[in-house]
């Protein structure tokens, strides 16, 4: 099952140690740059790493926080991790390692200048630095151009930032904090990976003057193309709907140079891939060429004798940049050549700092070779099991109780643990920066000898379980607080001057928690009760408590706060569990916050039917103010069955998503002509189910409003929509989050009236924004403006120009 491989330790087949064995005798590496999760070539990086053999690296700037998510309801942070987990799967497909910078994907940026001025330009370059210099590429690619226009202000920066790097981590006097632990380090050139995209078309590309690459080779010990390989890899970005079929054809990369010593002909031209880059290096060729020379499929322990002459020579040769990641590598390779299988198991998914955790361990070795396991360590508590027991055709097992220190840090991803800015992760720890995800909360060492040479492997502690339909599913050990606080909604939206309940859970994270619980609230709001008390026996048991929350009397926003004393410390994290087929299991651990808004809000109608999109939260924003919402799908979308609501919603790419909607759209127009209202929220302009959109011709583009503060204009300052049941004002645009809007329509029938109008600094007006065209009896909206991240965030307008939308015609 993947989703159940994608957390289960790697198992190399024969196969596999061959391609290790053939990597192992090549040095070199490249780095691929870009901005985003989604944005690698994966058929080029399966390429390098598997063809060219040499160690490739994808360079993200960011996580993808700002993006959307077609699988689930997960956005920013959350989404973040998501995509952050893809990239790793993806790696683990196509042989690449992944790493990351400190820039925060705060959503589309148009131009690199904007970029930059949310980004730290020093920090995220100080990265790209520290990744050169740790990584040491041979060959820096980047996806974009760093020439301005035609992309994502994001895209053009990671290719800005790229070229700057480059010379930048050659240079001693650029951050020379970083000197302590690495060297400086100059890469031999710089290209862009270009394609016929980037020129409108394959009539438009000239490939003259550019790098040739034909990457489509077949590599018979994976058994699969490159192009094939990369459809795997891409496949793995499902939260972006990125799910890609196998390319058969002849595929021809480009590249274009950008610094450096330029080649036309050959990527690594000038740069010796052998071991004779090295003093030193030849005698460890010549041992690898033997290994692979007489490599037996059948028997790999056979090249263990090799290997160990190899590891001799390597630990006793100059020091030179590729010791440390050669040895590592080397010593996979002798684990899997004798068939070692090592594994730490904790007896439950998690503990809390001061916890004792069972872990089982255990080591078998499938060879004839001589093993000796000596003793296994847990660096964290310095707890030893020792050994001395031969593993040659043996399997040990050992328990051990090992308990946490006190001051164990929690599983929250390190990149999450401070507040950061909107531009910036928060990481202080430079050991951390780069890496894709936290290192293992628990680890255990294991101490050997094969044929008497001494070896230290280092395996992460984990959760397994045996599921009997499934089998064997792994899940990552955590760390975690002691009691979790959980309130049931993340935004408290107030129409009126009434209360609402708002319920929270408090949950144990260990046994025997007990304490109080209570909300914070904003000047002028107040709760009720004041606190309520709790015990938990049991870990995991929970319980939850309803407070009243009692708004101002004037419209205002503020965040809302939940605490718990236990133990005589105070605890407001929640606990948020990610659980996808694809990704492991993931747990983070944010602030226990609500916003809570007083609008000054008045609405018509109370019906509202509902078409979900992807990952879609307004209706339980809808809820929120009142309205009672009815989640509709291809049954009950006839036209009688829709004359009940006041009006029917369709959620963002709900047209392309949704391929019943080709269907359905005549009955949905139907019931506009016969008096309803209709309101279509954003689609992507490519890939919609029908080309009927509204009920005249309509015209979907790529146009949108990056900058959230960009000014809006009413077009139409008398329209009912901009007047009832609220009177619809500039200031209803203050507050917005992430962006404007997207997707807007560019050529649309006179029968639409256009009702706004905004753009982004130094672009044309875009008036296709919101548009309402009165259809026989009723009303059809499309709008582009992102209602879907207002509504949610609680901004005040957004929900007062919705609510007009929705009461159109009830006046």
């Amino acid at each position: 099952m993947p989703g159940l491989k994608a957390q289960a330790p790697v198992k190399p087949d024969a196969a596999d140690i061959l391609l290790g064995l053939k990597k192992l005798n090549v040095v070199g590496s490249a780095l691929y740059v870009a901005a985003h999760p989604d944005d690698e070539n994966t058929a080029l990086i399966a390429w390098l790493a598997n063809e060219k053999m040499v160690k490739t690296g994808y360079l993200s700037l960011t996580r993808g926080d700002g993006g959307q998510n077609l699988i689930g309801s997960e956005i920013r942070e959350r989404l973040g991790l998501i995509r952050t987990h893809e990239l790793l799967q993806a790696r683990r497909v196509d042989g690449g390692q992944q790493f990351f910078t400190r820039a925060n994907d705060f959503g589309f940026s148009k131009d690199y200048q904007e970029t930059l001025k949310i980004w730290d330009k020093e920090k995220v370059l100080a990265d790209m630095v520290w990744t050169i210099r740790k990584f040491k590429p041979d060959v820096m690619i980047t996806r974009f151009t760093p020439e301005p226009g035609g992309t994502h202000g994001h895209h053009t920066t990671s290719a800005i930032l790229a070229s700057e790097a480059f010379e930048a981590a050659a240079d001693p006097k650029r951050y020379p904090e970083q000197l302590k632990y690495v060297s400086v380090w100059q890469p031999k050139r710089i290209l862009w990976n270009t394609s016929s995209f980037f020129y409108g078309g394959e009539n438009q590309f000239d490939p003259t003057g550019k790098l040739a690459i034909e990457i489509s080779t077949f590599n018979p010990i994976l058994g699969k193309s490159y192009p094939e390989i990369a459809a795997t890899s891409r496949s793995m970005h499902k939260s972006q709907g990125f799910g890609s079929g196998s390319n058969y054809g002849k595929v021809t990369e480009y590249l274009v140079h950008t610094k450096g010593d330029e080649s036309k002909t050959d990527l690594f031209a000038g740069i010796n891939l052998t071991w004779n880059r090295v003093k030193g290096g030849e005698k460890i060729a010549k041992l690898l060429q033997q290994a692979i020379a007489h490599y037996n499929p059948a028997n790999p322990a056979a090249s263990v004798p090799v290997l160990l002459q190899v590891k001799a020579a390597l630990e006793t040769m100059p020091d030179n940049p590729y010791q440390a990641q050669k040895g590592a590598d080397l010593q996979e390779l002798i684990k899997a050549c004798l068939g070692l299988f090592l594994e730490a198991t904790a007896a439950q998914t998690s503990a809390t700092p001061g916890e004792p955790v069972n872990v089982t361990a255990i080591a078998v070795s499938r060879s004839p070779v001589p093993v000796e396991l000596q003793k296994i360590t847990f660096p964290l508590t310095s707890q030893v099991i020792n050994q001395n027991k031969s593993l040659q055709q043996a399997f040990v097992s050992s328990k051990i109780t090992v308990n946490l220190p006190a001051q164990t840090p929690t599983s929250q991803p390190y990149w999450l643990k401070q507040e950061g800015t909107v531009g910036m992760f928060a990481v202080n720890d430079q050991h951390l920066i780069g890496l894709p995800e936290n290192p293992p909360a628990l680890t255990a060492e294991y101490t050997v000898r094969v044929n008497q040479v001494p070896f230290t492997f280092t395996v992460p502690v984990v959760y397994k379980r045996v599921d009997p339909v499934e089998g064997e599913i792994y899940k990552p050990f955590t760390v975690t607080p002691p009691v979790f606080v959980n309130l049931t909604d993340k935004v408290l939206v107030f129409a009126d001057d009434k209360p609402k309940q708002l319920s929270v859970t408090v949950k144990a994270g260990k046994e025997n928690m007990s304490g109080r619980v209570a909300l914070e609230v904003p000047q002028g709001w107040r709760v009720e009760p004041a606190a309520a008390e709790f015990t938990l026996p049991v870990k995991e048991e929970e319980k939850a408590f309803v407070f009243q929350v009692y708004p101002t009397n004037t419209q205002s926003e503020g965040t809302l706060r939940a605490v718990v004393q236990a133990n005589g410390q105070t605890y407001n994290q929640s606990l948020v569990s990610i659980d996808y087929r694809h990704i492991p299991a993931l747990q983070l651990f944010p602030e226990a916050t609500a916003k809570v808004t007083r609008l000054d809000l008045k609405k018509s109608g109370s019906q509202i039917g509902y078409l979900m999109g992807p990952g879609d939260e307004v209706p339980a924003s809808l809820n929120q103010i009142g309205y009672q919402v009815t989640l509709l799908s291809e049954h009950n979308l006839t036209a009688a069955a829709l004359k009940r609501f006041d009006a029917v919603v369709v959620g963002v790419r709900a047209y392309n998503t949704n391929n019943y909607l080709k269907f359905a759209q005549a009955d949905l127009l139907d019931y506009v002509a016969q008096g309803g209202t209709l309101v279509v929220q954003y689609n992507v302009s490519s890939g919609l189910v029908t080309d009927k959109l509204g009920p005249y011709p309509l015209q979907l583009s790529r146009d949108r409003v990056a900058v959230e503060e960009a000014p809006v204009r009413l077009l139409k300052p008398n329209h009912p929509v901009l007047n009832f049941p609220n009177k619809i004002t500039a200031a209803d645009f203050n507050g917005w989050v992430q962006e404007r809007g997207l997707y807007f329509a560019n050529k649309w029938d006179n029968q639409y009236e256009a009702i706004l109008s905004s753009n982004d600094p130094g672009e044309p007006a875009r008036e296709g924004g919101l548009l309402v065209a009165k259809h026989g009896k009723g009303y059809y909206i499309y709008t582009g403006y992102a209602f879907f991240r207002q509504l949610p965030s609680g901004v005040p307008g957004a929900y007062r120009l919705f609510t007009n939308l929705i009461s159109i015609g009830k006046k």
